[in-house]
């Protein structure tokens, strides 16, 4: 059978195809403006690497620290208990707004405003000095008899106030994240369960939360590396979390630039590692949207290796037998 052939009318010439040729699309403005974010990334990089005032000698030095760690550490704890009540908090927040009760909806609703309304660090800092206006705190029957009393100094340390703060500034947002996530799924499909007679306990976990998981996974992702990043204001109580022990540091050894470039460095690799935890939750989450999900970065490299071994060692020019 022979190859199809295209007639050109006007000229009456039958060529094949594989005589066709494509014309390659050209983007020369593309190709300039990455000529110039590459010039501009090497000339970057260049300074990092000639310019002694980052003093690399001293960021290696205090890379790794003890005093640097331990701050580390005091960070991420403040980032788990902060995520872990925050968003415990705004999920009952959430179910408020969404409950038919007026009451829960106001209640909810002024929460909301109020921790949205006032800024972070005013929180920690009233939080911290809660001391000032309660010395001490009871437990009983309200308007009623106390079955016992405790000192509010000896009980909310800074760590306890700065979680508390964190935690309850946390949950305004990560409910309005819920929410939203919640009533993005389609009514109908909780309508077409309830007409099947599924209970409604299966139906928010089977039906409603996987698909509402695709939505809020996202925006919680930025919030929990938003409050990691924000832990640094609670420096402001002399909590020795990362940024305020880089402060100390140069504030005694005046080396401004390579502490700051410690915290920084340590900062992007967590914000990295949560951003990779995410990207992996979001894929969970996303089967059944779609036939077959992209590949991750790792397969994507063991396909390319299986690809190059499955060709083999390509054979020299003018090597072949006659």
């Amino acid at each position: 059978m022979s190859a199809p052939t295209e007639t050109r009318a006007d000229h009456g010439v039958t060529r094949g195809d594989a005589d066709l040729v494509v014309a390659r699309t050209r983007h020369p403005w593309r190709w300039a403006l990455s000529a110039l974010v590459l010039v501009l990334g090497a000339q970057f990089v260049h300074g990092l690497a000639t310019n002694p005032g980052w003093d690399w000698p001293t960021f290696a030095e205090y890379f790794t620290a003890d005093s640097v760690l331990r701050a580390l550490w005091m960070t991420v704890k403040l980032t788990v208990w902060g995520t872990l009540l925050g968003f415990g908090l705004g999920v009952l927040v959430a179910l408020g707004r969404l409950s038919s009760s007026i009451v829960l909806q106001t209640i909810s609703w002024l929460y909301i405003w109020a921790f949205r309304s006032i800024p972070l660090i005013v929180q920690l800092l009233f939080w911290f000095n809660i001391a000032y206006l309660y010395q001490t705190l009871s437990v009983g029957i309200p308007f009623g008899p106390a079955f016992f009393e405790f000192e509010v100094g000896g009980v909310i340390s800074g760590f306890t106030a700065a979680v508390i703060g964190l935690a309850l500034h946390q949950a305004a947002y990560s409910a309005e994240i819920i929410r939203g996530g919640i009533i993005s799924v389609d009514p109908g499909q909780v309508e077409a369960a309830k007409a099947l007679g599924i209970p409604r306990r299966r139906q928010f976990l089977k039906i409603v939360l996987p698909q509402a998981m695709r939505s809020i996974l996202p925006n919680a992702a930025n919030e929990v590396i938003s409050l990691f990043k924000g832990t640094s204001i609670v420096s402001t109580m002399a909590i020795a979390e990362l940024f305020y022990q880089v402060q100390v540091i140069f504030g005694r050894n005046g080396r401004v630039v390579p502490l700051l470039m410690v915290a920084t460095v340590w900062y992007i690799i967590l914000t990295t590692a949560l951003s990779v935890v995410q990207y992996y939750v979001e894929r969970h989450y996303a089967r059944g949207s779609a036939r077959a999900l992209p590949m991750t970065p790792l397969q994507k490299i063991r396909a390319r290796f299986a690809e190059i071994a499955e060709r083999g060692p390509a054979l020299p020019r003018g090597g072949g037998t006659r």
